[in-house]
Formats: C-alpha cells, structure tokens, sequence
C-alpha cells in the first residue's frame, strides 16, 4: 500500500514578505509527518506529528498564534478522524492548551464523547495529562494587532482564515484526517466553525479518502465540505478532482471562501482553494522530495 501525507496552513490573505514562513512552517510539518509514515508508523501518529508543528508555530492560527476573539482570547477547536473505524474526536472553544490536535486524538482514543466543549474540554485534558499553559502564552504580537486593526474597524487583515490540517495515508491502508484552528479574529466569544465538527472540517474513510478543510467555517459547514470531498472520491472523481468540484460547490451555492487537501486510496493527492493563497505541502511514495507552495499554480 502507497503512503501519502499533505498538509495546509489555511486559506487565507498571505501578507507580502511572509510566503516563505508560511511554505517553511508547512514543510517542517510535512517532514514530521512524513517521517512517521517511512517508518511504517500509523496515519494517526503522522497526523498529530505534522498538525503539533503548525501548532507550535506563531505564523499559523492554531495553539500558538491563534486568532483572538472579540474578548480578546484565544478558543481553540480541534479535530481528528480515524477512518478505519469511523472514529473521531474533537474539541471546541478551549482555552490553555497547547497542542489541541492531541487532546482530540486522546478523546478519540477514548471510544466515547466524540465532541467536548469549552470547560469540557479543558477538564479533559487536565485529566489525561495534556500540555497545558497560560491562555495569554499563546497571543503573539501579531494577532494581538491583528484584533486591534478589527476593534478599530480597518481595513480587513490577512489570517482570519489560517486554520491547519493534514491528511495521511499509511502503509497499512489506514485514512486519518485532522484540523486545527484558532478561529476568526474579533469572532463572538463561543463561535464554533467547520473545525472540529466531522464532516465539515475533516473526514476519513478507509477505501475511500480523507479530506481537510479550511476557509469560512460556516459555510463550509453548510455544504459538509470534507464529507462531500469524500463522497466525491466514492463516486470516481480524482483526488483534483473532487478537491475543485467541492470548493466550486462552496463558491457557487453558499459563497463561501476556503480550501481542501486530499488523499484518495491509492495516495493520491488533490487540493484546491478560492482563496488569494492557501500555503500547502504533500509527499507520496513516488515522489523524491516534499512539494511545497502558498497558493495553487495556474
């Protein structure tokens, strides 16, 4: 069985100067997850790998970096899903953690509760021993300017749509799915998007594929775009294919702004997005080195 893995950093406004932050943060991340995937370790293992880079990198909005919302804080939303077994966890609007990615891995470990929220969440993890650190350890200059520009209603900025994620196919077979966000800048204190809500954000299904997504959360959610992407692969579309046709969709009936990463069974990769950019990085077996960009060619 071929092993494939590709990642996104959101679909976004990339602001000028920083293209190569973003393509450098999403091939550290790709490299880890990769990584994972040489060895014959599991998808699961690759995907929380690669998402905790992007986490743990400021350029993203995910843990570290994360947008603030209107009160000024960071709410932090996660998902990932197993498609062996249909398996998915997920946890939304959570504050203090610092790889949210592995705190919904756990809870979908835990063959339970799929979804927590808020306090929830935070209780959770304090339970199964996550990372855990100051809400405040986690704003950087750059959102935090970011939230003013919004507070004084300026001019709209870059990277309120920065929501990473990853797919991956491993040796064995085995589709695994993941997302996560810091949300939209100046959103409403409790806002949930498509991130850690299956299907709309994220979805996997051995023999089929996986599909991450990025963009407007609500309307990603209204069209269940990863779910969609999937389904388009079960009725014989191209991982390219059912990439554009799910983001042309998103555009055309709710228009929505935003972009998927695909893996199909066979490991092959498709992406596309609306967006101005979308930073992407992906390797398959048959490729000798990693592909990186900030926006689709041609």
């Amino acid at each position: 069985m071929p092993i494939a893995i590709i990642v996104h950093g959101g679909a976004s406004s990339i602001p000028r100067g920083e293209e190569e932050a973003y393509q450098a943060g999403c091939l550290r991340a790709l490299e880890a997850g990769w990584a994972v995937l040489e060895r014959g370790g599991a998808a699961l293992d690759a995907v929380e790998a690669a998402v905790r880079v992007l986490e743990d990198d400021p350029t993203f909005n995910a843990g570290h970096g994360g947008a603030l919302n209107a009160a000024g804080e960071v709410e932090l939303c996660a998902g990932v899903m197993e498609g062996t077994g249909l398996c998915y966890g997920a946890i939304t609007v959570a504050q203090g953690l610092r790889h949210p990615i592995s705190v919904a891995r756990t809870l979908l470990e835990q063959q339970g509760v799929r979804l927590l929220a808020g306090r929830g969440a935070e209780l959770f993890a304090a339970e199964v021993g996550a990372e855990r650190c100051d809400p405040s350890e986690l704003i950087t200059d750059k959102q935090r300017q970011e939230w003013q520009a919004k507070q004084e209603k300026q001019v709209e900025v870059g990277g309120s749509h920065d929501t990473v994620g990853c797919v991956a196919l491993d040796a064995q077979g085995r589709m695994v799915a993941g997302t996560s966000t810091g949300g939209l800048v100046g959103a409403p204190v409790g806002r949930v998007g498509d991130s850690p809500l299956a299907g709309c954000g994220f979805y996997a299904e051995d023999g089929l594929g996986g599909c991450s997504g990025t963009g407007d959360g609500e309307q990603l959610s209204q069209v269940v775009l990863a779910k969609t992407v999937v389904e388009l692969l079960g009725a014989g579309l191209s991982a390219e294919e059912a990439a554009q046709t799910a983001i042309d969709r998103l555009g055309e009936r709710v228009g929505g702004e935003g972009g998927c990463i695909v893996v199909d069974r066979a490991g092959q990769i498709g992406w596309a997005h609306n967006s101005s950019h979308m930073a992407c990085a992906f390797r398959t077996v048959e490729m000798v080195a990693p592909a990186v960009f900030s926006k689709k060619q041609g």
